[in-house]
């Protein structure tokens, strides 16, 4: 469930070094606008998620053009704080625009645990963690075969040199958030179905950074390893070490990962480090 979240924000790490301090917001807003296709418009499932996504990849089209266009050549700080202040105003908004629109989404399949070799797994969760699958696969596939992807990573490379090679840096910046709001949709949603809705998702936003630290904030691959372990490491501190050291520990052991993991590693397992000629 963690990998998808913790991809909409490599995505824009890995073409523009942009670190997205307002990606719960993002996810929260894509899961908004799913529900009230479902709720508000009586949309079906698919035609609110498609709904959710041109309405999402619009709004960053704009942000990129109004905002991000303003800021080329200003210092990383600057980019950090709007995603912030944008972040802010996005999370008062949305409790006006949304407000009486039920927080839930329900997926039409059975409710019933599937057992798999005498396991019981829920139904919504194998799902989840299909749809995250494909959705992995089909990014890490656009980067590496795609025009636009190998331009992205021409950019993430060197923006001066693929700007002497002919590409429209601010083009594909702006293709990037696209990306990175369609997947907050898909993210947002998989994780309301199966934790729940709400304004809550965008606590999401501070609970993937363990992930992309672990993992490399530049790898896909890395966004998969990093998710699986946090999450492994979540789930075995809630049950067996929240007894011992008290409730709510299993939400403090993976920042004490990301500490560790930034002391011996800060680049990540699969990130790569940045070395630059003197």
């Amino acid at each position: 469930m963690y990998a998808p979240v913790a991809l909409a924000f490599v995505v824009v790490y890995k073409a523009s070094r942009m670190m997205n301090f307002a990606l719960g917001e993002w996810l929260m807003l894509g899961s908004r606008l799913v529900a009230t296709g479902l709720h508000a418009l009586g949309l079906g499932l698919v035609a609110a998620v498609g709904f959710s996504g041109a309405v999402m990849a619009g709004t960053a089209l704009v942000f990129s053009r109004m905002v991000l266009r303003r800021l080329v050549g200003h210092p990383l700080i600057s980019l950090i704080m709007v995603t912030i202040g944008v972040g802010a105003a996005m999370r008062g908004s949305a409790a006006i625009v949304f407000a009486g629109i039920p927080g839930g989404i329900s997926l039409p399949i059975p409710a019933d645990a599937l057992i798999i070799r005498g396991v019981p797994v829920a139904a919504d969760k194998l799902l989840a963690a299909a749809v995250s699958a494909v959705t992995i696969v089909a990014v890490s596939v656009f980067f590496r075969v795609s025009r636009t992807g190998v331009a992205l990573r021409a950019i993430a490379d060197d923006q001066r040199a693929a700007m002497t090679a002919g590409i429209d840096v601010q083009r594909y910046f702006a293709v990037t958030w696209a990306m990175m709001a369609i997947l907050s949709v898909l993210a947002g949603t998989l994780w309301t179905v199966v934790s729940g809705g709400g304004f809550g998702v965008v606590l999401l936003g501070l609970k993937v950074f363990p992930v992309v630290i672990l993992g490399g904030l530049d790898s896909i691959a890395g966004t998969i390893v990093g998710a699986i372990i946090i999450g492994v490491l979540e789930s075995v501190a809630a049950g067996y070490l929240d007894r011992m050291m008290g409730g709510g520990f299993s939400n403090v052991a993976s920042y004490l990962v990301l500490l560790a993991a930034l002391f011996v590693r800060p680049y990540g397992l699969f990130g790569r480090p940045d070395v630059e000629r003197v």
